[in-house]
């Protein structure tokens, strides 16, 4: 399913020649394959096809309409963590009954907008928040339909970061509490308990922290079956991983579901559970790279370092630098020279603006073009405006079609919402006030 490769000497993204398009686009840009994204959608379709379940997109992962609309056109539900992010689904065209409203701090505007929108479940992550959402649900006149996120203190093997199944993290609830929120949720006349809900974090590798919580959950549905609560739904989170390094190997869909399918075949045959899964980075990483030119090479005499100075920065692209996270780096053009080990590194003003460190590549030059790739999860969704550099621009391409499916930024759109007080501006009164 990979769709960016070498024709010839030329690094091509589906039927497009990068190096062709970039004279169009300007760098840096974000390049999306949709045929990839599709696909990796596709797939996990048919790996669950014989289980009932529904596919909800972490939109946290990828927020752009385009690829949010390519999914939904295919099936694709969405796991939303914020109003804004609820928002982009619905303007997508995802319909709100496929829609899971996620996150440990949902603000009371928040949960109504996600009642009012009629979304499938809210997932509920404190007492303090299902006393809100019982609140807010009897002032709109509705049933809020809620699953509850259980912490099992299951060490998914990833990033500190991004390990969000932790005793010691701020999400979800522990098994006792959880099972004492389903209980008083069930007596609360706004509320309808429909799901039970897990997350153990991101970027996972190894598959036994997914069968370990299965297991733990069977425990925990067949404990509520004996209070006399049937949630519809078991949401198992996202969290699987892909592989980022050439000596990584990350489990692929059909394994996945290989090792999960006995173990919720077993829990539907008892129960008559559905599965609701929410991959992110599994859906979009290897469908985007990020299209960069070398602006300066420069070498330290004294340690003799070579630095290739590129156009995008930890700004455009923040996983390296935030969590020392590792992309393979492509020449747009090859050339077919001895590698040497060089740093890539950006124009922020900051030491950890960098993109690779220490890395083997032909020799470059000013003006060549570079691919960062896999980064269509958690790439341009975390970009900023640090040091007031422009966001880039993002495009799709499907076959021999591209597509701007955000434009870059100019340089009004980075004070579009700021305002000078009268009192700063010459001739103006310096009395206070709005």
């Amino acid at each position: 399913m990979n769709n960016f490769y070498y024709r010839g000497d030329q690094l091509f993204c589906e039927d497009i020649s990068i190096k062709e398009l970039t004279k169009d686009v300007g760098t840096p840009f974000y390049l999306y394959t949709y045929t990839s994204l599709v696909e990796h959608l596709q797939e996990f379709e048919r790996v669950f096809s014989a289980f009932p379940h529904l596919i909800c997109f972490a939109v946290k992962a990828n927020g752009n309409l385009a690829i949010l609309r390519a999914l939904a056109v295919h099936g694709a539900g969405a796991e939303v963590v914020s109003e804004g992010e609820l928002q982009r689904a619905l303007n997508a065209g995802i319909p709100a009954e496929k829609i899971v409203f996620s996150g440990v701090g949902k603000r009371a505007d928040e949960i109504a907008a996600a009642l009012d929108a009629g979304i499938l479940m809210l997932v509920v992550e404190s007492l303090p928040e299902l006393e809100l959402v019982n609140k807010i649900a009897g002032k709109l006149g509705k049933k809020a339909r809620v699953a509850f996120r259980i912490n099992l203190g299951i060490d998914p093997h990833t990033h500190r970061y991004i390990a969000t199944g932790l005793e010691e993290t701020k999400f979800g609830l522990g098994i006792e509490e959880a099972l004492e929120a389903y209980s008083k949720a069930a007596r609360m006349k706004n509320i309808q308990i429909l799901g039970v809900h897990t997350h153990l974090g991101s970027q996972i590798t190894h598959l036994d922290p997914f069968v370990a919580a299965v297991k733990k959950l069977k425990t925990v549905l067949q404990e509520l079956a004996h209070k006399g609560i049937h949630p519809r739904y078991l949401d198992l989170g996202g969290g699987l991983g892909i592989t980022y390094k050439p000596t990584e190997k990350a489990p692929t869909t059909a394994e996945f579901a290989g090792v999960l399918l006995p173990l919720l075949s077993e829990i539907h045959e008892k129960l008559g559970i559905e599965v609701i899964l929410e991959p992110g980075r599994a859906l979009v990483g290897k469908a985007g790279a990020l299209i960069t030119q070398v602006l300066y090479i420069k070498t330290r005499e004294s340690t003799k370092k070579t630095f290739v100075i590129v156009d995008a920065g930890m700004n455009d692209l923040i996983r390296p630098s935030l969590y020392g996270a590792y992309h393979e780096i492509l020449p747009v053009q090859k050339t077919g020279e001895n590698e040497a080990v060089v740093d890539v590194v950006g124009p922020v003003c900051e030491t950890a603006d960098y993109f690779a460190q220490g890395r083997a590549l032909p020799p470059l030059h000013p003006g060549d073009l570079l691919a960062i790739m896999d980064v269509g999860a958690y790439g341009f969704t975390m970009a900023s405006n640090y040091n007031s550099r422009l966001r880039p621009a993002e495009v799709m391409v499907r076959g021999s079609e591209w597509y701007i499916i955000r434009s870059r930024e100019d340089w009004t759109d980075l004070v579009r919402r700021e305002m000078i007080p009268p009192f700063l501006t010459p001739g103006e009164s310096s009395r206070g006030g709005r």
